[in-house]
């Protein structure tokens, strides 16, 4: 990237939880994925889950990925044969996982002119906001930086804007780390901002003539949780009044048939979907920047996330799908195409309670719902559940480049 060394100064203050967290570790637990071929099955699982046994990570119509903890790893094992149920070990330690997929920089990164951001390795939520003041800097005429709102912790949410300043553009909204385990996503839109910010002047006119509201991590207080103490925390760090549970999944807490299957009430749950919706202030500085900004024309909406390899539009609910599904299909499948051709990998296309399982208070849903936002898509990037959520650093650049791919066949398709 050309222009003037910029050094970005930290000067962001963050409140502190009330308690402090030791480290969690995960060791002689494994992620072990099960064939999903007999209806006791999920059934069985969530009954272990329940007690503890086992986490479930990932579930489809033939596989579910779960994380069985390392002191139950016999019980677990003598309940599958039981009932006939196969499995394999995908993951033999999973904090060995944990420690070797990060590996620290070789590189002094304090040397780098302006930003530390890479994508050779996952950072924290600081690199990855210097990086958007930098841009800003350097980009003063494309680029916009918004503090949209705070999290529950005091963190700022910041969102990114590119734009030509067109006033005829149309516009679409990329949101990354809404989970905070999913180290790939914020990886996946800061790179997607590198590409398109580095090579503006020179970008087709279908990618030039977009307004794009970039929000790398919608969830910083879970992020940085997941840094410093527990690198599979999932939701956000929300205190509960009745329960010692601490945490909102915030993929849950969208005001688009908020409260129904596929989420849950339990505040224990990793799919606890709030008190009520937009109980988190994270969801609701979205859907306030959506309504504080009547005039923007949004097109297309994405959520990024992982893993399972999957390119799903509404709706969440099984078997249920928008009325103009074959258009967002297409989509999807030229995604998807677009990614093999590239020598990337296979993507599955289809309605998101279907390719993957029921979801409800989405923000996905929510985009087409409340927002009636034409191409609403989340995406699940790599893998399959080789690694699952503890995707090693190596991976980035290439998973990357399949995140791009998605987003630069949708702006076309769109602005065609």
């Amino acid at each position: 990237m050309k222009g003037p060394a910029v050094i970005i100064c930290r000067h962001l203050i963050y409140l502190t939880t009330s308690h402090t967290t030791e480290k969690v570790t995960y060791s002689g637990n494994q992620l072990w994925k099960i064939t999903n071929d007999n209806k006791t099955t999920l059934k069985l699982l969530k009954t272990l889950a329940k007690e503890k046994y086992l986490t479930l990570w990932k579930l489809n119509a033939k596989k579910i990925d779960a994380m069985v903890d390392h002191k139950h790893l016999n019980h677990v094992k003598e309940k599958l044969l039981e009932n006939n149920q196969k499995y394999e070990v995908s993951v033999e330690d999973i904090q060995k996982a944990i420690d070797e997929a990060n590996p620290k920089p070789q590189e002094d990164l304090d040397e780098r002119k302006g930003y530390r951001l890479t994508w050779n390795h996952y950072h924290n939520l600081d690199d990855i906001y210097d990086y958007l003041n930098y841009l800003e800097v350097i980009f003063p005429t494309i680029c916009t930086v918004s503090t949209i709102g705070s999290s529950v912790e005091g963190r700022p949410i910041k969102l990114l804007r590119i734009s030509n300043r067109n006033p005829n553009n149309k516009a679409m909204f990329v949101e990354g780390g809404i989970h905070a385990r999913e180290w790939i996503s914020p990886a996946s839109v800061t790179y997607i901002i590198s590409q398109l910010t580095s090579n503006y002047d020179n970008e087709a006119s279908y990618i030039k003539n977009l307004d794009w509201y970039f929000v790398p991590v919608l969830n910083p207080d879970g992020y940085e949780y997941s840094h410093n103490v527990d690198r599979l925390w999932r939701k956000n760090r929300a205190k509960n009044k009745i329960s010692n549970c601490v945490g909102v999944d915030l993929n849950r807490n969208w005001g688009y048939d908020w409260g129904k299957s596929g989420s849950s009430s339990d505040p224990c749950s990793d799919t606890y979907r709030g008190t009520k919706p937009f109980s988190e202030p994270e969801t609701a500085n979205i859907a306030n920047f959506f309504i504080n900004n009547p005039n923007i024309q949004w097109v297309g909406y994405l959520s990024v996330h992982s893993y399972g390899q999957n390119i799903v539009y509404p709706w969440g609910a099984p078997n249920v799908i928008v009325e103009d599904h074959r258009e967002l299909n297409d989509v999807g499948i030229q995604a998807a195409k677009n990614i093999v051709s590239a020598g990337g990998e296979n993507y599955t296309v289809g309605p998101a309670g279907t390719v993957i399982y029921e979801a409800s208070g989405i923000s996905m849903d929510w985009a087409r719902g409340s927002q009636a936002i034409k191409y609403p898509y989340s995406i699940e990037l790599r893998d399959k559940g080789d690694h699952g959520f503890i995707l090693p650093a190596e991976f980035i650049t290439v998973t990357t480049k399949e995140a791009l791919i998605t987003v630069r066949t949708m702006a076309q398709i769109i602005n065609n």
